[in-house]
């Protein structure tokens, strides 16, 4: 596959949970902390999909999507948020996120979304 995945969560367990799983299906990988750390990864190593925390110190998920979408929009985010936080993913949506997944996830369901996005990107 070769996909290159950028984790965004300033939770340290997710991070590792989300980057061991898309590591043994054979991508790579890389993680951010919150949204200004995610920016640079970006930046710096275009990935071909941006897993997105919706709430982070510094800098949120909503703000660091509507830079990543500035910089490149070609890169699909998806948002992964909390239940109950409509309103922000409405207007995630509206600034160009392709889509989302609320929290606690299931990590297969995830995972078929990721494939879903790239396969659906692959063809655009």
């Amino acid at each position: 596959m070769g996909y290159r995945v950028l984790v965004v969560d300033d939770q340290k367990g997710v991070r590792r949970l989300l980057e061991e799983l898309f590591k043994k299906e054979g991508y790579e990988v890389n993680v951010a902390v919150d949204g200004r750390d995610s920016i640079e990864k970006v930046k710096a190593n275009t990935p071909d999909i941006v897993l997105m925390d919706m709430k982070m110190p510094n800098m949120n998920g909503l703000e660091a999507s509507e830079e990543i979408i500035k910089y490149d929009r070609n890169i699909p985010i998806i948002m992964m948020t909390a239940y109950g936080e409509m309103e922000i993913v409405q207007k995630a949506l509206e600034v160009g996120v392709k889509k989302y997944i609320t929290k606690p996830f299931d990590i297969i369901d995830l995972r078929n979304l990721v494939r879903e996005v790239l396969e659906q990107n692959t063809v655009e």
